[in-house]
């Protein structure tokens, strides 16, 4: 008799040290993953060296690295292990998660890698549909609706302004995409949105899984170059939503399907 598979998904994700955003975005992507697959066991890793440190020395709480979670996995006997990343992209991270996945590739019967977030046209489309509804209440013809990627000097980079294009494409003047540590700028949508002439208000929000340190301070902060100070800095009434996109339920369906679709390492 052949023995039971014993079956895994480990929800590999940057991470954040914002007790409330982690459990209401990576949280919330991890019971999705249960939800879809209920003959899995469900973990967590993440790939913020700095992050789990911050955790385990401010809160006590323990989150294992990429590393450390497939060898316990290995050590635990799973035989059957998915690996779903919850990163926006391609980039850097993403990458992390592939080499440390390759030095364990014969540990396992079954090894499969799921794709991040961002990694087709469909998973374009899916997205500006997602944030589209979320947004549409505020949508008014006098209200810029400005999403902070995060942003990274990799290739994969340029999803932003293709999604920035789509959108245009679709006739969603009032939606804006910048990043805050590669291009487009957030300085270059203040500029479009001032040059516009007809938005007296703008809404901020989160393109990213959580709404972490980034939201809170760049986005959200007191200081001069946050996104709100700098729009409010050039007479535009600003608002924030501290909303991951973990928490769009339209957006874990994303996961869930990568999850589902995600091919066997050869």
């Amino acid at each position: 008799m052949m023995n039971e598979m014993k079956k895994e998904i480990i929800a590999v994700s940057f991470g954040t040290s914002d007790q409330d955003s982690r459990e209401k975005a990576i949280g919330a992507i991890k019971k999705a993953y249960a939800k879809a697959f209920p003959d899995h066991s469900v973990k967590r890793a993440f790939t913020s060296g700095m992050i789990i440190r911050k955790l385990k020395d401010r809160y006590g709480i323990v989150i294992p690295g990429v590393e450390e979670a497939l060898e316990d996995a290995a050590a635990r006997k799973v035989t059957s292990l998915l690996l779903a990343p919850t990163h926006i992209l391609a980039g850097h991270e993403y990458e992390r998660v592939l080499k440390a996945a390759e030095a364990y590739r014969g540990a396992f019967a079954e090894l499969r890698i799921a794709k991040p977030l961002l990694s087709d046209e469909q998973d374009q489309e899916e997205l500006i549909a997602a944030i589209v509804r979320r947004t549409a209440c505020f949508d008014d013809g006098h209200t810029a609706i400005c999403f902070m990627g995060h942003g990274t000097d990799a290739e994969a980079n340029r999803v932003y302004a293709e999604l920035q294009e789509k959108i245009r494409a679709k006739g969603y003047r009032s939606c804006f995409i910048a990043t805050v540590e590669a291009e487009p700028t957030f300085r270059d949508i203040v500029e479009a949105v001032k040059a516009a002439g007809i938005y007296d208000h703008a809404i901020l929000l989160p393109l990213m899984v959580v709404s972490g340190e980034h939201a809170l301070n760049d986005m959200a902060g007191e200081s001069e170059t946050s996104w709100r100070s700098m729009f409010e800095a050039a007479g535009i009434r600003t608002d924030c939503i501290l909303e991951g996109l973990g928490e769009y339920e339209d957006i874990r369906r994303i996961y869930v399907r990568h999850a589902k679709e995600a091919p066997e390492t050869k």
